[in-house]
């Protein structure tokens, strides 16, 4: 609808592993012509220089593919030439398990072997950390690169020869049912495999290793590509964008991949309670319209747009920027991960995770905003201090433009915390006796995420609000606050009442 109105106007798609003829068919407004010279969409390939890969797989399944990668590594140590290997796995937890093995594993190599050097890769590592994997490996010293999906495409490693690719990941997929994210590990894609296997054959010919059979392929187990994020997350913001560009029926919506009707009747719930949309599904003014702005989800922008009526403007955009980026804290395992805890409780604050975050970016604003090293005592990841300062900024112009006052509320926690329900107020929970939680709407069983400061804590009150909801071998709470039970009804009562003395949503 924009280009027949802007037929100037170019678009341009760029990716690693897209399924290209979709996205061509989609917008090729020529589509079902016969005229191929009508096209007004065409594809593009820019093909870097490569080498010829080999490709090996497994005859059969392995039980246990964390295993059956270091037994792969060591295979390759023991009978290939030089050249440094790049080992596919799904997070954190199983590249810590996978580096030590291969570190203890190392130990009893002959002394006349070269040496081997585990090196985790993923996106929960500071700066400094994964720098050290682009470095060159001391002599007669083989690196192993034990990665997440973030060596896919995002990064390139000089020197990496062998792939060893697990042919899983772990994805994120929104159930609406619960309000759930849930996190599991699945097989990756065709088209991220052969991604994978593509890194061993940057600068020489190389070899890839598959840790699952052919048949996972030729059978359908693995999909063509990665189902579409559109499709399998919360679709609240798009709904929010579409309305703000005219589009008022997105069920009737020419969408490229359809999201699942029960997800976008529950975003449209979702943002009726917000009260980002009206009984006809309009976008309310200037509520509604300024919340499609704003490049933070829903509950965000509803708290960002609601400061001045607590004059705390000032905090809520430093929480708003420290939400949106990951791993603010560093923490590791064993000794460095006892520190990291230590470091964490300079900047805790008793109320819970959001203003443990406001601490934690005063402080770095203070202190460490041109100090790698201070962040780095502090056990604080400097990289994403810095994108949230410059996500702070961008923020801020918006409520500039909305002519939306800046106030501080001068540590006055109780009024900031009374903000945060004005977005949060869907996602409140109690607390139970044996310190899990129940959450208010779905009455689910809840976790406190062992990141968060409330998981080794007794809050104030057994109330509080969450950021987010994942589920993976239990429902964890992440990012919580504490809050007083009629502060839910006080900010929400087209959400929450009180019933024959009992607390129950609408």
């Amino acid at each position: 609808k924009i280009r027949r109105k802007r037929p100037e106007l170019r678009i341009i798609i760029s990716s690693a592993t897209i399924d290209a003829e979709d996205f061509l068919e989609y917008f090729n407004s020529n589509a079902d012509g016969d005229d191929r010279s009508q096209d007004d969409a065409i594809i593009l390939s820019l093909e870097g220089r490569t080498f010829p890969v080999q490709t090996a797989y497994l005859e059969t399944p392995s039980p246990n593919y964390v295993e059956a990668a270091v037994q792969a590594v060591f295979d390759i140590h023991m009978k290939e030439p030089k050249g440094d290997i790049l080992v596919f796995l799904t997070g954190r937890e199983e590249i810590e398990e996978c580096c030590q093995e291969i570190a203890d594993r190392s130990l009893t190599l002959p002394n006349m072997a070269p040496r081997i050097l585990p090196l985790p890769l993923h996106a929960g590592l500071p700066t400094e950390d994964q720098q050290v994997v682009f470095e060159p490996a001391g002599r007669d010293t083989r690196k192993v690169i034990v990665a997440t999906n973030i060596a896919e495409a995002s990064v390139t490693i000089e020197g990496i020869v062998y792939v060893v690719d697990c042919g899983h990941v772990k994805i994120k997929t929104y159930n609406p049912r619960t309000g759930m994210d849930v996190l599991t590990v699945t097989p990756c894609s065709v088209a991220s495999a052969n991604q994978r296997s593509g890194r061993a054959g940057r600068t020489q010919p190389g070899k890839s290793y598959r840790l699952f059979p052919q048949s996972a392929i030729t059978s359908g187990l693995m999909p063509p590509t990665t189902p579409p994020e559109l499709v399998r997350s919360d679709i609240s913001l798009f709904i929010l964008q579409l309305k703000a560009l005219g589009v008022d029926n997105v069920l009737r919506f020419d969408w490229m991949d359809s999201p699942p009707s029960e997800m976008m009747i529950r975003a449209m719930e979702f943002l009726y309670s917000l009260k980002a949309i009206d009984d006809s599904g309009r976008l309310t003014k200037p509520l509604g319209t300024s919340m499609a702005e704003v490049p933070v989800d829903p509950m965000m922008a509803a708290i960002l747009l609601n400061s001045h009526n607590f004059k705390c403007g000032e905090e809520i955009l430093t929480i708003a920027a420290m939400t949106s980026v990951q791993n603010v804290f560093v923490f590791g395992e064993g000794a460095a991960g006892a520190m990291g805890e230590i470091e964490r409780r300079k900047f805790t604050a008793e109320e819970g995770d959001h203003l443990t975050l406001l601490n934690a970016y005063n402080a770095f604003v203070r202190y460490g905003r041109q100090s790698p090293k201070w962040c780095a005592s502090h056990k604080l990841n400097y990289k994403a201090l810095l994108r949230a300062v410059s996500i702070r900024k961008q923020l801020g112009k918006y409520l500039e433009r909305f002519n939306i006052p800046v106030e501080s509320c001068e540590g006055d926690a109780k009024r900031l915390r009374k903000c945060l329900v004005t977005g949060y107020f869907k996602n409140a929970a109690r607390m139970l006796p044996d310190g899990t939680y129940r959450s208010v709407r779905e009455n689910a069983l809840l976790h406190v995420h062992p990141s968060s400061v409330l998981f080794t804590r007794t809050p104030s009150t057994s109330w509080v609000i969450y950021h987010e909801v994942i589920e993976t071998t239990k429902s964890f709470i992440r990012d919580l606050t504490v809050i007083e039970q009629d502060w839910l009804v006080e900010s929400a009562p087209h959400y929450y009442t009180f019933r024959g003395g009992k607390f129950k949503p609408e």
